[in-house]
Parts: C-alpha cells; sequence; structure tokens
C-alpha cells in the first residue's frame, strides 16, 4: 500500500470511528448535531469538495466528485448527517480498494515486465565500470555477470550460460547460449561470465521496445473504451438535470392540485439518485480490464500494442500464416542426398557445398554445415549465380552447375524426380547430371497443435502463404491441418491474397496475418491485425505489427485470442451488471422506494463488484 493510500486509510478509520461514536451519543441540539458531523464529513471528503469546486472553476463540471460533492451537502442541509457522512465515508473505501485494485495490477506487469536494465558493464583497463546502456554504442563489448540482466542486444563474442528468458517469453524453461549466438536484452543471465558485442543501441533494442509497446498500449482505446468515455459525457450531465427537475417539479405540481409541496421529501429523492447514478463502475472498471488484459497476455509473451487490437483480436475468424519462420523454424536442413551411381553421396555433397561457397543464401548455407568440412576456395574459380536458378562455378577444373529444376532446364539436362518432400538442388557435372539433394525447412514442434489451437478457438479458416514450392507447401500444409494454401507467392502477391480475403470475410469478422520476415511488412500493415513473431522476426516486420509473440511460438496466437475474448466478457459483464443496477435504483430511487442506504451500494458497491472483476482479466490459464 503507497504512501497517499495508507493516508486516505487513517482517514477512513478515523471518520468512521467519530460517525460511530456521534451516533451512540444521544444529541438533542441539530447545530451541535451539524457541528459534530461536520468534523468527519470534512476529515472523509474535503478533497472531494476541493476537486468538486476546481472542476467547477476549470469548467469541468459533470464528474463523479461533483455528484458525491451535490449530493452529500444536500443531504447535510436537509439534516440527514449520518447519510451525507456515510455517502462520503463509503464513496472513499471504494475508491481506496479501485486505488488498491489498479496498483495491484499495475504491479503485477511491472514484475512481468521488470526488465529495463539499470546499466551496462563495460571493461576499462582491466576494471568494469557501470554505464547508462543509452550510452553505449554499436560495436561496444560489454560484461554480463551472473544474476545480471542483459541491458543490449548483441553476439556473445566469449563465455557461454544460462539465460532466464521468462520476462520477456512467459516461458521458465531457461535458454542455453554458447559463444556465438544473438542475445536479446531482457534476459537475466543465471550462470556464467558473457561478453556480448552490442549490435544495436539501447534506444532500437528489445527490451527498449517492449517497454515502450506495453506503456504506450493505453493510448489505443478499444471501441467499449470509447463508448464508456462518450456515455459518461453525456450520462452525468443527463442524470444531474434529471436530479434538479425530480427536486423541483413534483412540489410544484403537488402545490398546483392543492397538495404539500414535500420539498424535503424530493430533494432528497433527487440526492439519493445523483448518488446512485455515479459511473464509476463503468468508467474504471471497463479500462481496468483491457489493462489486465493486456498484462495477462504479456505474462504468456504476446505483446499486444493498445486495447483497441485486444478487442479486434476477439472477432479473429480467420488466420493467415507465412510458412517460413513462422509455422516452420527457417532453418534449412539438408534431409536426403541421391547420388548417380558414377558418385558417392559424399562427393556430391562436397561438389554441392564448393559450388555454393561463396552464397550467403539460407540454401548455400545449409549445404556448406551439412558438408561440415573446411572449405578451400582456391579450387573454386569462375563462380557464376543465377537469380532464380542457381549457380554455375568451376570446382578443380570441372564444370559444376548447382540449382533448382528450372537450371536444370535451361541447360538441357535431364534429372531425376525425387520420390520424397523438399527443396531440390540438382548438380551436374560438365554436363553429366551427378544427383540431387533435397533440403528441407524443419516444422516447428508445436505447429500442428498450433493450428488445432486456433480452431478450437473458433477460427474458421487457417491460410497459409509461401514462396516455396507447391510440393513442398502441400506437404507442410498437410502435415499442419492447413485449411488453405498458396504457394510460390511474391511479396505482392500475399497481399493481394490477404485483399481477396479481406473482401471475402463478413463486416465483423477479423482477419490476422502472421509473419516474420522484412518481406511481410507491407502484408502485416494490410490486415486487420497483423501478429509478428519477436524472438527472430526481423525489426520491420515487429514495428508494422500489432501483435508481437516474444517466443516465435505459433500456438501463442490461440492464447492471446483466448486471453481476448476472455477479457472482453469481463467488460460486457460489468458493463450489463453496472448498468442494470444503476437503472433499476435509479427508478425506484425516484419513487422513494430505495433510500440513500441503497444508493450507497448502487454505487460503491458496484463499484467494488466490476473491479473486483476486472481483475481476472490479469490471470489465464492453460486448459
Amino acid at each position: 500500500m503507497s504512501k497517499k493510500q495508507k493516508k486516505v486509510l487513517s482517514r477512513i478509520l478515523v471518520s468512521a470511528v467519530l460517525v460511530l461514536l456521534f451516533c451512540l451519543i444521544p444529541v438533542e441540539n441539530q447545530y451541535l448535531k451539524f457541528a459534530l458531523f461536520l468534523i468527519p464529513y470534512l476529515i472523509i471528503g474535503y478533497d472531494i469538495l476541493r476537486k468538486a469546486v476546481l472542476g467547477i472553476v476549470n469548467g469541468q463540471v459533470f464528474d463523479e466528485n461533483f455528484l458525491m460533492a451535490l449530493a452529500t451537502v444536500g443531504a447535510i442541509i436537509l439534516g440527514e448527517y449520518i447519510e451525507g457522512t456515510a455517502v462520503m465515508l463509503f464513496y472513499q473505501i471504494g475508491e481506496l480498494f479501485q486505488s488498491y485494485a489498479v496498483g495491484k495490477s499495475r504491479r503485477n506487469i511491472s514484475a512481468l515486465m521488470d526488465i529495463r536494465p539499470d546499466y551496462a558493464n563495460i571493461e576499462i583497463d582491466g576494471e568494469l565500470e557501470q554505464v547508462d546502456p543509452d550510452d553505449v554504442e554499436i560495436g561496444t563489448v560489454i560484461v554480463v555477470q551472473p544474476g545480471e540482466k542483459v541491458p543490449i542486444d548483441g553476439v556473445i563474442i566469449s563465455g557461454n550460460s544460462t539465460l532466464n528468458t521468462s520476462a520477456l517469453t512467459g516461458e521458465s524453461l531457461p535458454r542455453e547460449v554458447i559463444e556465438g549466438d544473438a542475445v536479446i536484452s531482457g534476459c537475466v543471465n543465471l550462470s556464467g561470465l558473457l561478453r556480448i558485442e552490442t549490435t544495436k543501441v539501447f534506444g532500437e533494442s528489445t527490451v527498449s521496445k517492449i517497454l515502450d509497446l506495453v506503456e504506450n498500449s493505453s493510448m489505443k482505446k478499444s471501441k467499449s473504451e470509447n463508448f464508456i468515455t462518450r456515455f459518461a459525457r453525456y450520462y452525468t450531465p443527463a442524470v444531474c438535470i434529471g436530479a434538479l427537475v425530480l427536486a423541483i417539479l413534483p412540489p410544484i405540481i403537488n402545490l398546483l392540485i392543492g397538495n404539500p409541496a414535500d420539498w424535503s421529501q424530493w430533494i432528497i429523492r433527487a440526492l439519493t439518485t445523483l448518488v446512485i447514478s455515479c459511473p464509476c463502475a463503468l468508467v474504471i472498471s471497463i479500462p481496468l480490464s483491457f489493462f489486465g488484459g493486456i498484462g495477462g497476455a504479456s505474462s504468456k509473451g504476446v505483446l499486444v500494442k493498445g486495447s483497441n487490437y485486444l478487442e479486434a483480436l476477439s472477432q479473429t475468424k480467420y488466420v493467415v500464416c507465412d510458412k517460413t519462420g513462422t509455422l516452420t523454424k527457417g532453418v534449412f536442413e539438408v534431409t536426403h542426398v541421391e547420388a548417380e551411381t558414377w558418385l558417392s553421396n559424399e562427393e556430391l555433397l562436397e561438389t554441392a557445398a564448393y559450388a555454393e561457397s561463396y552464397s550467403n543464401h539460407p540454401i548455400s548455407r545449409s549445404l556448406k554445415e551439412a558438408y561440415g568440412k573446411p572449405i578451400d576456395t582456391s579450387r573454386v574459380s569462375e563462380v557464376e549465380e543465377r537469380s532464380g536458378h542457381g549457380v554455375s562455378a568451376v570446382i578443380d577444373g570441372k564444370k559444376v552447375s548447382a540449382g533448382n529444376t528450372k537450371l536444370m532446364k535451361m541447360l538441357g539436362i535431364s534429372y531425376a524426380a525425387p520420390q520424397k518432400i523438399g527443396t531440390e538442388v540438382h548438380v551436374a557435372i560438365d554436363g553429366n547430371y551427378a544427383g540431387y539433394i533435397l533440403i528441407s525447412d524443419i516444422v516447428k514442434p508445436n505447429a500442428k497443435s498450433a493450428i488445432a489451437g486456433l480452431k478450437a478457438a473458433g477460427v474458421k479458416q487457417v491460410v497459409m502463404l509461401t514462396g516455396d514450392t507447391k510440393p513442398v507447401a502441400e506437404a507442410v500444409a498437410s502435415e499442419l491441418g492447413v485449411d488453405v494454401v498458396k504457394s510460390e507467392l511474391l511479396p505482392a502477391d500475399k497481399v493481394t491474397e490477404v485483399e481477396y480475403l479481406l473482401t471475402a470475410k463478413g463486416t465483423k469478422e477479423k482477419l490476422a496475418f502472421v509473419g516474420d520476415g522484412i518481406n511481410d511488412a507491407p502484408v502485416l500493415s494490410r490486415a486487420d491485425l497483423g501478429i509478428a513473431m519477436g524472438a527472430l522476426g526481423s525489426d520491420a516486420a515487429i514495428e508494422a505489427a500489432d501483435i508481437v509473440l516474444m517466443d516465435d511460438d505459433p500456438a501463442k496466437i490461440a492464447t492471446a485470442i483466448n486471453i481476448s475474448r476472455k477479457t472482453l466478457r469481463i467488460v460486457h459483464q460489468n458493463i450489463v451488471f453496472a448498468l442494470v443496477i444503476k437503472f433499476a435504483c435509479l427508478g425506484l430511487g425516484a419513487i422513494g422506494f430505495v433510500n440513500m442506504w441503497w444508493a450507497i451500494f448502487a454505487d460503491v458497491g458496484v463499484m467494488i463488484i466490476a473491479v473486483l472483476n476486472a481483475t481476472r482479466a490479469l490471470k489465464y490459464n492453460e486448459k
């Protein structure tokens, strides 16, 4: 509990004791009774009165402070000292409870996102010096000791360790890292000493971007929040006018028909309706629900950039996924080597690796990794890369061509058709077909369960778009249970496919695109919701996306959808509950069926129940 909250609590206790004491002491003199109850009233309500006066001075009259001040001051003037003081007392109890609940939510999110580094260690003359992470330039070598946070993204140049990534990904399983591995800021170094060469400045690092996303998420309000804001803007003045009419019109009608005016009775009823009408339950609980939902998602490694995106996620019926890096690891491995009879498999792999030795293409890297031996580039000459086809080179005086079927057709060389699925690299030596090598992108272990989870979450159709060949794409789609697959697409083709799906879907249905590469940025921006893979995804994809999955786990998409739907259920529950209770009590209060004590429940009680319900959004348990 903060100092401010403790101060309010002490005021509540002192005021409550005084009210109880003055209720027990019989006081006949009305002036003395007024003076006595004025003490606890001012102790508990001076700040509300002050805010109400400042609101009137600044032209912002119709808020909950004005309603409470008007209702309680009116009750005391009419001699309802206990009711007037009790309304203010219970209102402050509700405000304290709300403040504590919001603070607890913020602390929970802060604990989940406690990743901001306080310093970075730089080694100077053999001594470690702590500097501000903002002052560290790209290429600087920083030292991260056991127990410290990795302050800036970089690559390990010496040391190995175990990293705790739970604050970023929501996963408790530590990650082993060795020399040469890339590490992202916000992880906690659990064991060994690491020397890391920074690859980004602090402002562009992962931890900085995450904090920026969380801090600015409240700027992007959902439709529900905007509705409540507009509702309160018109609702509060309307109930004030209604209360004024209730206080004046019935007494005047009574006078006109010859009955006693009974001013005090109707004014008390009007003041009761003012207490009932206070919109705190809605104004507080709705943003708190979305705040909790965003916090609950962040605890699972899902960063939502605003409550508007969390709300849209609940309406997602179509999920379009990129293949490489999203449903597959994006790591190509040689899965099959098939050489002709006059050549061994090892010789075929060596020839292909040498032919691709100057290329940095993922397929080239996978061939070199599968070969696994140092490549003597002096054996290679006359390298010619043929865009979209493959590469040609002279190796040990022999003309070698390695590439896809288009290259073989262009060279007029007949080739074998593989029986297995994978990206094909056909090799020819001096114009003679030598065999083929299959390279496959490994499917992520939980990709199949991710697709099943999306369908269980109510997604109508899962579509996979890829630039890969049709046989490879269809094999992956069949393995994972994807509904529709489109292959051999360029980045612009992906945008076209998404445009078509957007026009075909229902008006209240949302389409989400999930991608990780820089070529996915245009389609991420075009979809109703862009979801990016955060750990391995490109900066452009993360910037263009509305939601970021920090651990690159596609199963988290279904988790995010379920969290958003739980949050929306809580929001709708609070809206219906608060409005039904308030309008019912308003009607009963206007006819004198409920008194000021019922009004306290309709305001403070409803607010406490709504806030308690809203805090449920912070927690989400996987079924």
